[in-house]
């Protein structure tokens, strides 16, 4: 893979590394030494090094002294925690769209990625429905205009993505169910019922969360 020189080469390092633990390339444990990296990219080791603390941010790796930087692996407690977190983010997010749309070309956005969801979920492609779910939430900052709330969500994400891609990798017939869901959270937002998105939203964290600790037994 060939990397440019830029302000953001750290940034694309981090990206690179990330898509290989999110897809289990990278073993929960397995080390990433800098040196490796640093000629298998032919980047900087300086630059490898503050990638590795975007990735340490993002909660994907811990760096260790004397061990330097692992692959955070995947238990209970972490996945109880994340999944209880990204619940309330993801409600903020809903409840923002719900309370400030004002024309139907507010919701186009959320129709074509309910197509693309629809589409991956039918090709049985599991990376594209991931990539898509994080796409709406990427639809909804306009409307919550709260830069801390998407830069949380923006650090989550990574994590989040692993977990999800873990569930559906074991139970793609989870898709379907997902769908369903994320159909009846639209009707919720474009009627402004309130108390309905927070009610689908918990339903889709609880549901999430269950499968991903499922996945986690059958590994």
């Amino acid at each position: 893979m060939t990397f440019k020189a830029s302000d953001s080469l750290c940034e694309q390092i981090a990206h690179h590394l990330a898509e290989r633990i999110i897809r289990g390339e990278l073993a929960p444990g397995e080390r990433i030494q800098e040196q490796k990296v640093t000629q298998a990219l032919g980047v900087s080791r300086g630059s490898v090094r503050e990638a590795l603390l975007i990735l340490e941010r993002r909660h994907l790796i811990a760096i260790l002294p004397r061990r330097g930087a692992q692959v955070m692996p995947i238990t209970e407690r972490q996945v109880r925690s994340l999944s209880t977190l990204m619940t309330e983010l993801y409600i903020l997010l809903g409840l923002a769209v719900a309370e400030r749309w004002q024309a139907d070309a507010d919701f186009m956005p959320f129709l074509t990625l309910q197509q693309r969801l629809a589409a991956a979920c039918e090709r049985g492609d599991i990376n594209a429905f991931v990539d898509h779910s994080f796409e709406v939430m990427r639809a909804a900052y306009a409307f919550a205009d709260n830069p801390y709330l998407q830069e949380t969500v923006e650090n989550l994400q990574p994590a989040m993505s692993r977990h999800y891609l873990l569930a559906l990798d074991a139970r793609k017939a989870s898709m379907h169910e997902y769908l369903e869901l994320f159909a009846r959270l639209l009707e919720a937002v474009r009627a402004r019922h309130l108390a309905g998105v927070r009610a689908v939203l918990g339903a889709y964290g609880e549901r999430s969360c269950e499968q991903i600790l499922a996945s986690l037994g059958q590994r």
